[in-house]
This record gives structure tokens, sequence and C-alpha cells, in this order.
């Protein structure tokens, strides 16, 4: 049966429309039609004068829900993580394992496949956020965890059966030989936790890498003399960006210094999330170190960055607020540019016929009401901030 959701605006590319209907059938979205033209026994919802979006796409998220899918590397983990995050819009994401055995690697890698075989929600593929990074810029990562990334991790990292692979990697461990190599075998690749120089990326870039994993955190800085990964990032004008937008990991003048140099559908919203999204508790623990939330961001006993205490709903109002961009904007880099990223731009992110019914309503507070993905709403969605 169609169903219809009636009596809001809706954005889509070309703008946000009014007085128009969205008709979606068999999970896809059917057509955005005038009311007169509504079909005959349609179920209907009304969206109570709220803005229909497209559904937020979230390359980056290592937890929810009070689960960390280093710890649990399960179909049941991975469909509690999504669970955590529908409420505030992501219809999609990556379950995101920081540098962790490969044994362990491998096992997030088939827990992804059932998820997806199982139609678990929202679940895209996965991301591997290591272990093949610069000690120099560790972070949180536990160094311990770091190897070279030899064949044995190449086969490995190329053989998910179901779903997209993205893997950060510090390009200065590696060669570009070993990048073209991943990227052949249908591997997403994405430079974080480096300090290389802007010469190594160039030729990472080259061969095949087209990602950089939360722009200026754990990498080499732009400055005088030596560009380092920052400026290699914001010269190109292909490879996406992902950017922590909630005021701490990077000063938002930063922010709006970066989105004027290059193409703003390059940049694209992450939450690097961990599991006190969608908790009261604000505090988990991470390889055997506590970690709690303090003003908004995760940080060890030492002060160090560990993740973030953010959802996607919350970076798409931020970027209103703090980067000066339209709902358009913002929307469109928590959507549309991630699954332009991960290959799947004519499959969703954005409010498109023929595209996956994932939806986000938001009020005029930009809070979200309701979510669907593939079409289905989730009803018991609380009225979260």
């Amino acid at each position: 049966m169609t169903l219809v959701l009636s009596n809001g605006r809706i954005l889509t590319p070309s703008g946000v429309v009014e007085g128009k209907a969205l008709a979606i059938r068999d999970g896809r979205i059917l057509a955005v039609l005038d009311a007169a033209d509504l079909p005959l026994g349609a179920r209907r919802y009304d969206l109570g004068g709220g803005l229909l979006v497209p559904g937020f796409i979230d390359t980056q998220v290592n937890g929810g829900g009070g689960v960390l899918f280093n710890d649990d590397t399960s179909v049941e983990a991975i469909a509690a993580i999504g669970a955590a995050h529908r409420p505030y819009g992501t219809t999609g994401f990556l379950p995101t394992l920081i540098s962790d055995d490969l044994s362990v690697v491998d096992a997030a890698m088939r827990a992804v496949e059932q998820a997806i075989d199982a139609g678990v929600p929202g679940v895209l593929g996965i991301h591997i956020e290591g272990p093949f990074l610069a000690t120099r810029r560790k972070g949180i990562h536990d160094a311990g965890k770091f190897r070279i990334l030899d064949d044995e991790a190449v086969d490995l990292l190329g053989s998910l059966r179901r779903g997209k692979t993205l893997v950060t990697l510090a390009p200065e461990t590696t060669t570009p030989q070993m990048i073209s190599r991943l990227v052949r075998a249908g591997v997403i690749v994405a430079a974080g936790h480096t300090d290389a120089d802007y010469a190594v990326v160039r030729r990472a870039l080259d061969a095949g890498l087209t990602g950089f994993t939360h722009l200026f955190n754990a990498m080499s800085p732009l400055t005088s003399r030596e560009p380092g990964v920052v400026g290699a990032a914001l010269e190109s004008k292909t490879a996406w960006c992902g950017l922590i937008v909630d005021g701490r990991h990077v000063n938002p003048v930063t922010l709006r210094l970066a989105l004027a140099t290059r193409p703003l559908d390059r940049f694209m919203l992450v939450t690097d999330a961990m599991p006190t999204v969608g908790l009261a508790n604000k505090s988990f623990v991470l390889q055997g170190r506590t970690i709690r939330v303090e003003n908004g961001v995760c940080v060890d006993a030492e002060g160090t960055l560990a993740g973030c205490d953010l959802d996607m709903a919350s970076a798409v109002r931020n970027a209103t607020t703090m980067l000066d961009l339209s709902i358009e904007d913002a929307v469109a880099i928590a959507s549309h540019s991630p699954a332009a990223f991960l290959g799947l731009a004519d499959e969703r992110g954005a409010i498109v016929p023929g595209l996956a019914a994932d939806l986000v309503l938001l009020d005029e507070a930009l809070q979200v009401r309701e979510a669907w993905i593939a079409g289905e709403s989730a009803t018991h969605l609380a009225r979260l901030g």
C-alpha cells in the first residue's frame, strides 16, 4: 500500500516545497505530488507542518545506547547502536571499529554482513578506523594495536560480502601501491590519525584515497612551509572531508574558513559517537580506560579526546548556528554528501523519486519528530532534543 506524508514542507534538491505531499511505496520514494493527485486508498501521515528532509547518514559511529562496537561485534550490538541513533535522525550508518586485532576486525565485518542480511535498519557497511595509523597522531587509539598494512590485512579488508567498507589509515605507514590494492578491492580509503606531509598525501590521493577522517583532528596541520594533511585535504576539490561540529573538536572559525576553500558538497558531518549517545549515564570504559563526558566531549583521565557525545541532529543544528549554513546546506552535508562519499547517491541521500524512503521530520527548532527507514517509521521515537 502507498503511504502519503502530507501537511508539511518537503526539502527536495531544488529547495523546500510547500503544499505538496510525498508518496512512498515498497520502501522507496514514489513521487512528490499535489494534493489533488494523491492516490486513492493510501495511508496518510500528517506531518503537522514540519519539515521533511532526507535521512542523515553517519559514516563514523563507534557506539551508542551503552554499546561500544569494539566490545561487542555482534548483530545485536549493531542493532542497538542503530536504534540509539535513529531518534536523532540517523537513517544510515557505518558501525565503526577503532584500532584492534585483525581477529576483531574479522568478527566485526562478519557481524555487519549478518546484520545486513537480517535487515537491521540503517546498516550500510563498516568503518575500520585503524589499526594502520601513526603513533604520533594516535589520539585515544591504543598504539599497541597498530600494525603494518600487509597482504593478510588487505585480503581481510576487501572481504566484506555485503555493504560498504571504509578504512581510515595513515598514508605514511603504507605505500600508494597498497592503497591502490585496497581501492581495487572495493574499499573506500580515508586518511586519518596521520602525521604525513603534503607530498605523501598527494601520492595517496593519486592512488585512490578519497576521504579525510575528522578533518583537523589527529592529523598534521597546515603551516606556512608544510601544508600537511590539512593542506592537501583543503586543496583537493574531489575528496570528502568529515567534520565534527560540536564546538570543541575544532573551533567553528577554523571550520568556516575550511568551508570557504572548496566545494561544500565535499564536506560531510560525522558524529564519531561513543556509547553515551542516547544514555543519561555519560561515562564508559574504552580498552581499560574510563572515558567521561565533559562539556559535551568524551575525554580520558588525561583530557585526551576520545570520540564524541554527539548525534546527527545536533550536528545539523550546530552547522546552522556555528557555521552559518542554511538548513538546506546543513542537511545536504548530513545526507547527500555522505551518500556520495559511499557511492550510494543513486540509492539514498535525497528526496528524489526512486531513492530509498529514508526520511526525517524536523520541527521549527530542528528537533527530530519522526524518522523513516525504507518507508518504515519509528513510532517509538521519544521527542528528544
